[in-house]
């Protein structure tokens, strides 16, 4: 069992922010982790995958953990579909091309989503259309409190628009996830960048959706390791109806969905490029001018600079339209 002491997080969150953490452990094997858990309980504890949704404003008093448990392994499978235990610590975008290469649909959407497969239900990552929580059978924990192995099935894991009861109660370190994907494959269009980048290909195959997806969040959104970012840093808004009439009474343009059977849905870039903040810089802090929703961290190592540049986007947006934009990303 190695714990160290007193580890720079600049490494560690793709902000690049400045910070140390009292301890840190990087455990390979689910008894390594339970270990760790049992001898420091009384210990603070973050759970850390590639820290790309994630950063820090000071130093971590407790003990960070960031299990280096991989691994894949198909556990069954028919002729209609295959189920695969992905390690933790998988690169997410590595297991998707492994899936897609074999010709398992139901992850492609999610290409190029920064992190690794233990974060992935932990957000409910989604991108152009889908969601994660449509594949996942099973996600494998460990309860930080006492160390127990907990399995949760997928009605357990609570899931909502990038939500689950992992993100609601930070209880749980994820050891692996199971996923069940489809042999077959037929596209369905769900989202308008990708459907207008597969125009001239009306019947793509398997890979060349992933390759789409891949063209266009290369064209929208920033490399983290070239300009350190977190992605979309905030969720898009979930309305009333009377928060929706309010909106559309401001701005009649603004894109509204029907988001279940009272909410309604609405983008969070389209505000923030209204308010003003689309492509705005203060210091070494602004906003992706390609994107509005993407924080960029143009040289600060102190996270407070990035904090504080989101509560003026929060700020701005919620004088300007009464509405509040609750942040993706988890800041310490």
């Amino acid at each position: 069992m190695n714990v160290q002491q007193h580890i720079q997080l600049q490494p560690y969150n793709s902000f690049r922010t400045k910070a140390l953490a009292k301890l840190f452990a990087q455990p390979e094997t689910v008894e390594e982790l339970q270990e760790i858990l049992t001898t420091y309980k009384s210990e603070n504890k973050l759970i850390i995958g590639h820290g790309y949704n994630l950063f820090f404003t000071r130093d971590f008093d407790g003990l960070i953990i960031k299990p280096e448990i991989y691994g894949l392994q198909i556990l069954e499978e028919n002729d209609y579909w295959v189920e695969i235990e992905a390690g933790a610590s998988e690169d997410w975008d590595a297991f998707v091309e492994f899936c897609v290469s074999r010709g398992y649909s139901g992850i492609e959407n999610l290409s190029l989503i920064p992190g690794t497969v233990g974060a992935a239900p932990i957000q409910n990552i989604g991108a152009y259309g889908a969601e994660v929580k449509d594949v996942i059978t099973l996600v494998k924990t460990v309860e930080t409190g006492s160390g127990n192995v907990k399995n949760f099935t997928n009605a357990e894991c609570d899931f909502t628009y990038r939500n689950s009861i992992f993100k609601q109660t930070r209880k749980y370190v994820i050891t692996s996830v199971i996923f069940r994907l489809q042999k077959s494959f037929s596209y369905v269009e769900k989202y308008a960048d990708l459907s207008r980048e597969l125009k001239d290909n009306p019947h793509p195959l398997l890979r060349e959706v992933r390759e789409a997806v891949i063209n266009v969040r290369n064209r929208k959104l920033p490399d983290p390791e070239s300009l350190p970012n977190a992605g979309s840093f905030f969720k898009n808004p979930i309305l009333t109806k009377e928060e929706k009439e309010n909106l559309l009474a401001l701005l009649p343009d603004a894109p509204v969905y029907n988001a279940g059977t009272d909410g309604f849905k609405t983008s969070a870039a389209y505000l923030i490029e209204k308010a003003g903040y689309k492509g705005k810089r203060k210091d070494n802090v602004g906003t992706y001018e390609h994107h509005a929703l993407i924080v960029v961290n143009y040289g600060t190592e102190n996270g407070k600079e990035i904090s504080d540049f989101v509560q003026d986007i929060q700020h701005e947006v919620k004088s300007k339209f009464d509405i509040g934009l609750e942040p993706e990303v988890w800041m310490f």
